[in-house]
């Protein structure tokens, strides 16, 4: 049995892991995920009780009991190199023991649900509705970076994809993942359900120009034209993929569903989503 060493996974002294200050008996096997950390508030706020609350860096948790569930809210921050941190740690969490550094005999599965806000990309995807991730394209390279990234992600359509929007060189290859499609049903069976793709970045990555001039500026609408066996591109966001991913590698149940609040077609945007988001996430606690 490997004994993992303490520079590959940080315990602090208190028992907690190294970036979440969770403890293992801290964390719920249903997790609702969310990057902005005052949203972790707004979730618990549905709670009937709460069991405990933590706070570390960007990363803020709540852990309590909804209708007889109990749930841990959690936020991850921006971009996808904060969710390698962040299911590395849950997984850890849930299936090392922190006394002797050895992975568990029995393996926990964790149920994750990450909810987002997302700019839409086609027109049945308008400013409000709920878009479901049931496939992510990962710019961001995260999961190239795993053993057996080859056996979770749908390698023609990446293929597919590459020719179709010519893909630079200097770009991390393209991932494509499937979240839990028994999720995808529980979750999002009456929602929106696409293909998003999680960027690196909120500005030059998702083809925004502010003053920088873009190195593909018609990256965007390739991206738009793209198709693949009845699959489009409805959405651009930051975590979808490398959540999906991940989870899927480690055997955890993951997905990720959108508020949509811009519409990249028309240009227009809302600032003032926070109505939409409570519905979604009111939703989701009914659902997980």
């Amino acid at each position: 049995m490997r004994i993992i060493p303490e520079s590959e996974l940080i315990i602090n002294s208190d028992g907690s892991v190294f970036h979440l200050h969770l403890k293992p008996e801290q964390l719920s096997d249903k997790i609702i995920m969310m990057g902005d950390p005052s949203r972790v508030t707004l979730t618990a706020s549905f709670f009937d009780s709460i069991e405990c609350e933590v706070a570390s860096r960007e990363f803020h948790t709540i852990t309590g009991t909804y209708k007889g569930k109990r749930i841990t809210a959690l936020s991850h921050g921006i971009g996808p190199d904060n969710i390698d941190i962040v299911i590395t740690e849950l997984d850890a969490l849930a299936n090392v023991n922190f006394k002797t550094r050895e992975v568990k005999k029995d393996f926990k599965q964790l149920t994750m649900v990450r909810v987002g806000t997302s700019g839409g990309l086609q027109p049945h995807c308008p400013i409000g509705s709920y878009v479901v991730s049931a496939k992510s394209i990962g710019f961001d390279g995260v999961l190239n970076y795993y053993e057996g990234r080859n056996a979770v992600s749908e390698l023609g359509f990446e293929e597919a994809f590459k020719r179709h929007v010519n893909w630079s060189p200097l770009h991390c290859s393209p991932y494509v993942v499937k979240a839990d499609e028994s999720l995808v049903e529980q979750i999002g069976h009456d929602m929106i359900k696409g293909a998003t793709i999680s960027a690196i970045g909120f500005y030059g990555p998702q083809g925004r120009y502010v003053r920088m001039p873009l190195a593909n500026p018609d990256l965007n609408s390739r991206i738009e034209s793209f198709e693949y066996q009845g699959d489009v591109i409805t959405n651009y966001e930051m975590e979808s993929a490398p959540l999906a991913g991940l989870g899927k590698l480690m055997g955890h149940r993951a997905m990720t569903v959108c508020s949509i609040i811009a519409n990249r077609l028309a240009g227009e945007s809302n600032s003032n989503y926070k109505g939409s988001i409570e519905d979604l996430l009111k939703t989701v606690l009914d659902r997980i």
